[in-house]
């Protein structure tokens, strides 16, 4: 199936196809990051440590159709945990519809190049670690403050 250009400028999230669901998605990566919870407030703060399975030059899960099985912590997205999960950056692409909003310029349904969101600078590609390479007894060492101005990592 192809999809229908400009097809979530008038759907609602609940509305899209699995195939429209999945093209939705700009790839940035940040949902393949470690998340540290702070138990007395729920916050919810981002590591610039990436799943074993993110394929960190590409920015793409190697066991995507697997990753549940493989990864029991990989949170499938939803609309109605896009509503709630306040991690999600407000560039994603979800979010931005779910609250009637347009997508950016750089996004790949938008430029027509998947390559667009890691040239914008909005992806993880270049600023995150592979799990092996962090001690995750210390994740809260690995928390960052703002992905977008996160130092490049030398892989």
């Amino acid at each position: 199936m192809t999809l229908r250009k400009g097809f979530w400028k008038n759907k609602q999230l609940t509305d899209l196809s699995v195939e429209e669901w999945e093209a939705l998605c700009d790839g940035c990566g940040i949902c393949c990051l470690y998340k540290v919870e702070d138990a007395d407030s729920g916050e919810v703060e981002l590591t610039n440590v990436a799943c074993r399975f993110l394929d960190l030059e590409c920015v793409q899960c190697q066991l995507y159709d697997q990753r549940r099985s493989a990864m029991p912590t990989c949170i499938k997205l939803t609309p109605s945990k896009v509503a709630s999960l306040k991690w999600l950056p407000e560039t994603c692409a979800y979010r931005l519809i779910l609250h009637g909003q347009p997508l950016p310029d750089w996004h790949p349904l938008e430029s027509g190049s998947a390559q667009s969101v890691h040239e914008a600078g909005i992806s993880v590609k270049g600023k995150v670690m592979r799990e092996t390479d962090a001690n995750l007894d210390h994740i809260d060492d690995y928390v960052i403050d703002d992905l977008y101005h996160q130092e490049t990592i030398p892989h």
